[in-house]
């Protein structure tokens, strides 16, 4: 295999990997540069991945998208329905903090955010909350519907993962828990307010796109599919196992990251 689409490969499996789990993306995009010397794999690539994430979480949670749409329609919801249509709703109201403060930090994020320095300590500072949270006696019973003011509450937390280390799937898993959910309701809510987010920062990169002219479409096919692979994996598993294994182990393996880096990167 030739360097470049090894080199996509990899990029696409820490994608597809690291979106839905609580150990942060833009820590781990840090690593192919500092240790194999590699340059940014461009927007065009950036998308591509991105889009193979969207697909795979829309595809795994199509069922429950599907019905949450339906009963969202004003007047087509019985009771039984009820509470999963207040349940999409409640992605909206969780969703509206990030857009808002997205468009009113932008500039800070890409630019003075976007420091190696600050992917180190939101790695370790953040993995050390998640285990605080994990360690709360959450209920077992995913069946506890979410109240409005948790949704707002993790709308409000998802706003830090625009700080990059922070990890959207980690600091939203970390809310929920802190507001009284289990572990697999917590983690398939964050999983449901993903899909807006990724939707549209995609929609910002197609428009940031259209300036480019030449375009490896074979490259971003590849990339696409084989992050939906892994993003779609990782969903699956990840909600199986997360009662019986809960959230340790991916505190441990953050903390061993954020020490990692300390020592990769040029401080």
């Amino acid at each position: 295999m030739e360097s470049g689409w090894l080199r996509d490969t990899i990029l696409a499996l820490v994608q597809g990997l690291t979106e839905f789990l609580p150990i942060s993306s833009s820590a781990h995009l840090i690593l192919p540069s500092a240790i194999g010397g590699w340059e940014d794999q461009g927007l065009a690539f950036d998308l591509a991945v991105h889009l193979g994430s969207l697909l795979a979480v829309v595809s795994y949670f199509r069922k429950t998208l599907l019905q949450i749409a339906s009963e969202m329609i004003p007047g087509s919801a019985t009771p039984a329905q009820l509470p999963r249509n207040d349940l999409g709703w409640k992605l909206v109201v969780a969703t509206i903090p990030v857009v808002v403060a997205g468009f009113l930090l932008k500039d800070i994020v890409e630019t003075t955010l976007r420091d190696a320095r600050v992917i180190v300590t939101t790695t370790i500072g953040f993995a050390l909350l998640l285990w605080w949270a994990d360690r709360t006696d959450s209920p077992l019973d995913d069946e506890i519907p979410i109240s409005w003011k948790a949704a707002l509450l993790i709308g409000l937390a998802q706003v830090l993962a625009l700080v990059p280390g922070t990890s959207r799937s980690g600091v939203t898993m970390t809310a929920a828990l802190l507001c009284g959910q289990g572990r697999v309701a917590a983690s398939r809510f964050s999983f449901l307010l993903s899909i807006p987010v990724i939707a549209g920062a995609a929609l910002l990169m197609i428009v940031d796109l259209l300036s480019i002219e030449q375009v490896n479409w074979s490259g971003l096919a590849y990339g696409l599919l084989v992050s939906a692979a892994a993003a779609y994996t990782c969903i699956h598993f990840f909600l199986k196992l997360i009662n019986s294994v809960g959230f340790l182990p991916f505190v441990i393996y953050r903390l061993a990251l954020g020490v990692l880096l300390v020592f990769l990167i040029d401080w």
